[in-house]
């Protein structure tokens, strides 16, 4: 399906996945590093499923744009299993089509965190946990 929107996501029927494309400079970050973020901000152990939210379209998955990309997330599933007593299950598949969500999902957390608990439930720990493992730096 073309250009789905959340509402033919979340029906489960669509193949789509939420996910979210980043952008960033690799001469300031490099790409082990954003993918270590990912394996230590979720749960990449659970099939279809992260948190209380469960369907196909919150799998775990990571997808690349070229051959460097796919080798750097076969080999950060491999460093990042020692953290998880399961498996990882994230797939690791080529980036077909990117679809941007609708305007009020972009940059949900900063536009939510206070009218939304569930928010500032789940990703606060998240935060803590990466500053804690050292992966990124708190801001003073």
């Amino acid at each position: 399906m073309e250009n789905p929107t959340y509402e033919q996501v979340c029906e489960k029927t669509t193949g789509h996945v939420e996910v979210v494309e980043v952008e960033f400079d690799p001469s300031k970050v490099k790409l082990d590093t954003v993918l270590d973020v990912f394996f230590v901000s979720h749960d990449p152990t659970t099939k279809d499923q992260q948190g209380a939210d469960k369907g196909p379209q919150y799998r775990s998955v990571v997808y690349y744009q070229d051959d460097v990309q796919k080798k750097a997330a076969d080999e950060a599933v491999k460093r990042n299993q020692a953290e998880w007593k399961n498996p990882i299950v994230t797939e690791i598949g080529p980036l077909k089509k990117f679809y941007p969500a609708e305007d009020y999902h972009q940059n949900y957390y900063n536009q939510n965190a206070d009218k939304n608990p569930y928010c500032s439930r789940l990703i606060g720990p998240k935060l803590e946990k990466l500053v804690k493992k050292g992966v990124i730096k708190a801001e003073p």
